[in-house]
């Protein structure tokens, strides 16, 4: 037990983990919809689609977050632009915009004299760095995520499972869709700053996934991603003490081991279940 418990006797650790917390809560909230919406590209998409605000305004010397909205913001903006054309898929907009949005990012970046620092620290950020105020930042995010959350809760519901009836019952998906892609957009930027875009993509995708393969209620998905993302950070920070790796990326490590373990665990009970029916 005190080889657990060590990591977060340093203050550093349990800021590092509160943040992680947070934005677990976070990601359920809007990875939920992103699993069952399929649109874990578009999140990858925006998640990477930020580095050329980001890099922008850290050579101009501007707030991060103020570029890496404006980034995302203008990502949204040209996937929904997209998104109308008959003639391109949304897949193949996507794509265009993610690859163009990254590599104008890298080219941005290049032109700093500390090149693989800076495009390291957008990949995997540094949670061991959050500080107090990035914790009141995140608290303040996740409030506003899950207001979003809870009143568009019906449409995004309806969205999920049969767009066409959600037009027939006036929610008006289209509307519904492009607050659902603010709500993605408002996890990613309120959290890559702290955990870079590998850690919050991770936690994005992976929990609700994990969660989604056992219970089928929406709540429940977000609840049981909410818990697999906080024992992800909690696991991934001790083993990156114990074992001298990279924060941010064990943690993203340990999201995806459990949705793969998680995957197994079904797959077995499902063959144990069919033995059992034969059985009988």
């Amino acid at each position: 037990m005190e080889w657990l418990l060590e990591p977060f006797a340093v203050s550093f650790v349990q800021r590092a983990l509160w943040g992680g917390i947070l934005v677990s809560l976070i990601c359920a909230l809007a990875g939920t919809w992103v699993v069952l919406r399929g649109m874990a590209f578009l999140g990858d998409a925006m998640a990477h689609g930020m580095l050329p605000g980001v890099a922008l305004a850290s050579l101009l010397g501007g707030p991060l977050l103020i570029g890496a909205a404006a980034s995302a913001g203008a990502m949204a903006l040209g996937v929904t632009a997209l998104g109308r054309s008959t003639r391109i898929s949304r897949d193949t907009g996507i794509g265009l915009l993610f690859v163009g949005m990254l590599s104008l990012g890298v080219i941005i970046v290049s032109r700093s004299q500390s090149f693989a620092v800076d495009l390291t620290g957008f990949l995997f950020g540094d949670v061991l760095a959050v500080r107090d105020g990035d914790l009141v930042f995140l608290a303040v995010a996740l409030a506003l995520a899950a207001a979003v959350a809870l009143l568009g809760h019906r449409a995004f519901l309806a969205l999920a499972f049969d767009p066409r009836k959600a037009h027939t019952l006036g929610l008006r998906p289209k509307v519904a869709h492009g607050v659902l892609v603010a709500l993605v957009t408002l996890a990613i930027v309120a959290s890559f700053h702290v955990v870079g875009t590998l850690l919050v993509f991770g936690l994005l995708i992976a929990p609700p996934a994990a969660a989604a393969l056992w219970v089928r209620r929406v709540p429940l998905i977000m609840l049981g991603a909410a818990l697999l993302g906080t024992v992800s950070t909690a696991a991934g920070l001790v083993i990156s003490w114990h074992g001298g790796t990279a924060a941010g990326a064990t943690i993203a490590a340990v999201a995806v081991g459990l949705f793969f373990a998680s995957a197994l665990a079904t797959l077995v009970t499902s063959q144990l279940e069919k033995k059992r029916v034969h059985a009988s």
